[in-house]
């Protein structure tokens, strides 16, 4: 792991990093010294590591939680190169849902795909980080939404260290097998009137997980309308699991 750079900005720390060909950032107090939980969080598709929506939730799980929070740029994302399988195949996708083919198994499909690169990728990451100082060898949790949700629950299912989870806004069709071996505590996010991913699938993802703790949150609204108050809601529940 290389870091290349670091800034601070209302008492949270940024240090963008590099594992192998893998780009990340981590986040921390700034000044932290010592062992703390770490929140993996996975971004959404077409996005990367910093998009608005992982920073703003990242400033607060370490300015108001005190947590170290990281997330890397998924294969054909963010400042990792173009994937020619992974484009190829997105495109031919785009094209199926214009022609007026169902969104949610192309998209689960495809999500499949990635995951089996994915999951082994951020595993190597959690080795890494919990090798610095400012880090060390705490719990994990994981936040992921949307495409966060379709790679996140592989990884969570395979990778013991994670405690708690926070998902949401994914269906059923690709990660049923995956969810049930999910175990740990999760709070999993539906938008009612979501129009990517149909209703019944993600309430069958939620059914699907084995967690004795599971949380269901149903909010109106399309795929992109998450309340903010989620948000809230999702550092208390990390807080509870990670920090004893």
């Amino acid at each position: 792991m290389r870091f290349l750079s670091e800034t601070s900005s209302e008492g949270v720390c940024e240090q963008l990093f590099t594992l192998g060909e893998i780009p990340g950032v981590l986040w921390t107090p700034q000044g932290a010294t010592g062992t703390r939980p770490l929140i993996l969080m996975g971004h959404g598709g077409g996005h990367h590591k910093k998009e608005p929506a992982i920073l703003y939730r990242a400033h607060r799980f370490v300015a108001e939680g005190g947590f170290a929070v990281a997330a890397v740029d998924v294969p054909g994302h963010g400042d990792r190169p173009k994937h020619e399988e992974y484009h190829r195949i997105a495109t031919e996708n785009q094209a199926r849902a214009a022609a007026g083919e169902e969104l949610a198994p192309l998209v689960a499909g495809f999500q499949a795909l990635v995951a089996r690169q994915t999951v082994p990728e951020w595993r190597a990451v959690l080795d890494a980080l919990q090798e610095c100082e400012h880090v060390g060898p705490g719990p994990v949790g994981y936040w992921g939404v949307s495409l966060g949700c379709g790679l996140g629950v592989p990884f969570v299912a395979d990778e013991p260290r994670v405690r708690a989870a926070v998902l949401g806004l994914g269906g059923a069709l690709a990660s049923a097998d995956a969810a049930a071996r999910v175990t740990v505590p999760v709070e999993f996010l539906v938008q009612w009137d979501d129009e990517r991913v149909p209703r019944d699938r993600c309430l069958a993802l939620y059914e699907a997980f084995a967690s004795t703790e599971k949380t269901l949150h149903a909010n109106p609204g399309k795929h992109m309308e998450v309340p903010d108050f989620e948000t809230d809601s999702a550092l208390r529940f990390l807080t509870r699991h990670l920090c004893p």
